[in-house]
């Protein structure tokens, strides 16, 4: 019992220093968006390739982009933004399987633990674009929209990528969790999706310019008050 007792306490410990490590890498990162997923994506797929487009086009726009830092639609993430000019970010997960870190980052990281791997996801990113993917990518969106749902964290753009593969979850989730009273129609406007790079890229430049101008006001508002 003891030995389980001394081993929970420093597994408290590990998760400490994932989270320091973690916010101390990236608080000075800027703007950034996190691109999300499938690791099993080839490089020949027209996935990876918009994917690539989208990142280089964030990084040129003033924007890292962060990634989970492993192969497939992350490695796509992670290159286009290399090729731009701004942090080329991976958050790589220790995993038996499947995970490797990509070889296109500026900056990367190692986790043992999801749950701050996602925490610093959402920390230091403006918008998520999620590409196709499996049960993790499903996880990081239903995860999003959780949290943007119940006010847990900000809303920003949560943009889902090609219409063909989203088409099929989107009219579940009218049929029957919508049918059921399990969300509601609002629920749909937390989500936008898109089909082409520069779609994705205006969705976050107007979001972003919209949030600025809102705190200008916000800023002259307090400048003004006695």
């Amino acid at each position: 019992m003891e030995d389980l007792q001394a081993s929970e306490a420093w597994r408290i410990f590990r998760i400490q220093a994932e989270l320091i490590d973690g916010i101390e890498t990236l608080n000075g990162l800027g703007p950034a968006v996190t691109l999300f997923g499938s690791a099993r994506t080839p490089e020949a797929s027209p996935w990876y390739q918009m994917a690539e487009e989208v990142a280089k086009g964030l990084s040129d726009a003033g924007f890292s982009v962060i990634t989970g830092g492993g192969p497939g639609i992350m490695e796509a993430g992670n290159r286009g933004a290399k090729l731009g000019k701004c942090k080329s970010v991976g958050l790589n997960i220790r995993l038996p399987h499947e995970q490797h870190a990509n070889q296109y980052q500026d900056l990367s990281l190692d986790f043992r633990y999801f749950f701050v791997r996602k925490l610093m996801f959402v920390k230091y990113a403006v918008a998520y674009i999620i590409f196709p993917g499996g049960f993790g990518t499903m996880d990081e969106l239903f995860e999003s929209l959780t949290l943007i749902q119940t006010g847990k964290i900000r809303r920003f753009p949560l943009i889902l990528f090609g219409t063909q593969y989203w088409a099929g979850l989107m009219d579940w989730m009218r049929q029957q969790m919508l049918t059921e009273g399990n969300i509601s129609t609002e629920d749909f406007d937390l989500i936008q999706i898109v089909d082409t790079p520069a779609e994705a890229l205006k969705l976050i430049s107007d979001f972003c310019f919209e949030l600025e101008m809102s705190n200008t006001d916000m800023r002259r508002m307090t400048d003004q008050t006695p």
